[in-house]
């Protein structure tokens, strides 16, 4: 489930339940529709509400750092779960991204 709200030139994206091969081309069409009608500069995933993750989440989630990208903006994560967390660091996402807390 996604949920979004934008503020301050900050799109603020909250991802909940299960992030796999099922679900990531969905979430990809819909954050990228919402990027490109705002003009936010600065896009926030918040996976604390995740219960599980695949490498397809994690290829959505560089997609939208590149765009991001493009478009002069900057991107950054909060994961809350420590597998999710393990994954960010292992995928080297932490090293082009912001880790927030």
């Amino acid at each position: 489930m996604l949920q979004y709200e934008k503020k301050n030139g900050i799109l603020l994206v909250r991802l909940s339940g299960e992030l796999d091969h099922h679900c990531a081309a969905a979430i990809r069409e819909e954050l990228d529709a919402l990027i490109d009608r705002s003009d936010a500069r600065r896009l926030v995933f918040d996976l604390s509400g995740l219960t599980f993750m695949d490498s397809s989440g994690i290829g959505m989630m560089i997609g939208r750092y590149k765009r991001m990208r493009s478009r002069g903006g900057t991107m950054g994560v909060m994961a809350g779960d420590a597998r999710i967390e393990r994954m960010m660091e292992l995928s080297g996402l932490y090293q082009i991204v912001d880790k927030l807390a």
